[in-house]
């Protein structure tokens, strides 16, 4: 009976938290697909180009998502608690983290851009591009290192709704401002690639001032700069002994994932045309797949919290099952829009038979990614269990898919098509280690602390 109504909770909970994220997730990547379809008639170059500086928020924002996943991981857990105190302390160590990291790369991003392209690709043209781009860039990178923080923490008190929203007015002032700065519209200048730049930024500005109306309003967790300055020495080492890890691996992931693009930068821009459109058709499929990752993630973490631990343990085994379901619909999306995304796309000969095949292959590359990202991402991190996926990630992509992908395409000078598909093979490698720890159960853990403040003001 326990397990049964265990059952019935755990769908209804999640339904509940997983339709607002994956609505975020459909517009973030339709923002991306709006990008791409408008620069397909632009150009390949202009394609080439922004996929390539697209990198570097890329790597951002996974740093944001490492420094959120910290702050959700005890965030959640005190929520689940009904201890609110600490999720403010939280938040402002985050902000404190997101803060100096963010005014590095906007600093690189404006007064140095052009060394950060050349670091993906030789091609003087792209270089030229990208460069312009990413000095646009530079301004979005501040205001959306205070967003992804608040968000992070509103998702990890349940508040996913409002983050649906302030993502669907973010996401679709951008569509909107890409179509006028890309083509010219209602008397703008026809900016090609700088006018994603563009739309983006003044999105994220829109964006930010909507978090701020949203905190206004708001009774517990608001957006306060001032949490900064909120100090407690437990909860920064908390914060470091599950942030840091996560942070790490999150870094470490993307910048691998970069170094794909770096190996197929230098492979020719219709390789890199190719997977631009990849991506996006990708990103369509995990939609689903990782929203239901974050929302039991969310749900997992609060459970713990309440020191539920039997109950915490049914619903990850729902959970599992759940993305093994979502992974399949995934690659069959992708199987299905297949044809279209080729008839639609205007790339050369070349490019046009890489992005058949590197479609294909991503078909079934998308189950591998959903299982690991719901475990390492979702279920261990719920526990504050970070350290396993760092070490699991850089072993299995700096150890094995980044010097494979490179041995591959400049000491054995494989085509494009044997370098990409041997680069979408990390994913299961490292599903044994994945699962044989999720079975080992040394995820579930109850990460609060019993009064908290009381113990700090007895030890200053």
């Amino acid at each position: 009976m326990q397990s049964a109504t265990a059952k019935d909770s755990f769908y209804n909970k999640i339904v509940k938290l997983v339709i607002p994220i994956v609505v975020q997730n459909l517009l973030s990547a339709a923002v991306n697909s709006a990008d791409v379809i408008m620069l397909n008639y632009v150009g390949q170059s202009s394609i080439s180009a922004v996929s390539l500086a697209a990198n570097y928020a890329n790597v951002l924002f996974m740093i944001y998502y490492g420094l959120g996943t910290g702050a959700s991981m005890l965030s959640a857990q005190y929520w689940g608690k009904g201890d609110t105190a600490p999720i403010r302390v939280i938040e402002g160590i985050a902000l404190r983290f997101s803060m100096v990291i963010t005014l590095c790369f906007s600093a690189f991003a404006l007064f140095a851009p052009e060394l950060m392209m050349k670091l993906f690709t030789n091609d003087t043209e792209l270089i030229g591009i990208g460069a312009g781009y990413l000095r646009v860039m530079s301004v979005t990178y501040l205001c959306w290192g205070v967003i992804e923080v608040y968000l992070a923490i509103l998702r990890s008190i349940g508040r996913v709704t409002v983050c649906m929203v302030l993502n669907v007015m973010a996401f679709s002032i951008n569509i909107i401002l890409n179509a006028v700065f890309i083509f010219g519209l209602l008397g703008a200048p026809k900016m090609g690639a700088a006018g994603v730049a563009i739309a983006t930024a003044l999105s994220r500005v829109i964006e930010l001032i909507g978090c701020i109306i949203v905190s206004a309003f708001s009774q517990d967790i608001k957006l306060k700069l001032g949490y900064m300055f909120l100090r407690s020495n437990l909860l920064f080492q908390d914060f470091l002994k599950l942030s840091l890890p996560a942070l790490c691996n999150d870094i470490a992931w993307s910048v691998a994932f970069s170094m794909y693009s770096v190996i197929l930068g230098h492979m020719g821009s219709d390789a890199v045309a190719a997977n631009s459109l990849v991506v996006v058709v990708r990103n369509f499929g995990t939609v689903l797949c990782f929203g239901t990752a974050s929302a039991g993630g969310i749900l997992l973490g609060n459970v713990m919290g309440e020191g539920d631990m039997e109950r915490a343990r049914i619903y990850a085994s729902k959970l599992m099952k759940l993305t093994v379901i979502t992974g399949a619909v995934g690659g069959v999306l992708v199987l299905i829009a297949t044809p279209f995304v080729l008839h639609f796309a205007q790339l050369s000969e070349t490019a046009m038979h890489y992005l058949k095949y590197m479609l294909l292959i991503n078909t079934y590359y998308i189950m591998g990614a959903a299982v690991n990202t719901t475990l390492i991402a979702g279920v261990f991190r719920a526990g504050g269990d970070s350290r396993f996926g760092l070490i699991c990630d850089v072993i299995d992509m700096w150890g094995y898919a980044v010097p494979l992908g490179f041995l591959a395409a400049f000491v054995f000078k494989l085509p494009v098509l044997w370098v990409y598909f041997l680069l979408c093979t990390d994913e299961f490698v490292k599903w044994p280690w994945v699962i044989r720890h999720y079975r080992s159960g040394k995820w579930l853990k109850n990460i609060t602390r019993e009064d908290l403040f009381e113990k700090e003001s007895e030890n200053p």
